[in-house]
């Protein structure tokens, strides 16, 4: 599983940081955790967080940009099952561009937590729900709110 590894870098401070959370709709069991988890992570850093939905992880990049502009940082969710066509590959790869060309662009840190997962199970073992082994809705939030705190010291 991916999140073998993952520093611990404990709660950063989001006192006065304002952060955007875009979510797909696309395979909405998952996502809608995904976001419930980074709101929480929010609420818990001091953050004030506002979360906007978008149809399909396609369309996260796109609103991203706009965001970027406008907060301090940027969460974005989503969830890519892959299928019997390489659609899937096309998907992740044009979500993961798009989201690494806006945060080098505008110098706003994006927490990606689009899933990209083989099965249904896997994206849920990812999602924070009780008994998951990872909470990539918290990690991505935690991610962002940690770099734009480090990005407003330097």
């Amino acid at each position: 599983m991916s999140g073998a590894g993952l520093p611990e870098i404990g709660v950063p401070d989001g006192t006065g940081l304002t952060v955007a959370i875009v979510t797909s709709r696309w395979n909405e069991d998952i996502t809608g955790k995904l976001q419930e988890e980074a709101l929480a992570a929010a609420a818990e850093t001091g953050a004030t967080a506002r979360a906007y939905v978008v149809v399909g992880a396609l369309e996260i990049p796109v609103v991203a940009q706009s965001l970027a502009t406008k907060v301090d940082a940027v969460v974005a969710l989503g969830c890519v099952i892959r299928g019997g066509t390489p659609h899937f590959d096309y998907v992740c790869d044009a979500v993961t561009a798009g989201l690494t060309r806006i945060t080098l662009d505008t110098g706003t840190p994006i927490g990606n937590g689009v899933l990209t997962c083989d099965t249904h199970a896997q994206a849920i073992a990812r999602s924070g729900v009780e008994g998951a082994t990872e909470n990539k809705g918290r990690d991505a939030m935690i991610a962002a709110i940690h770099t734009a705190d480090l990005l407003r010291k330097i």
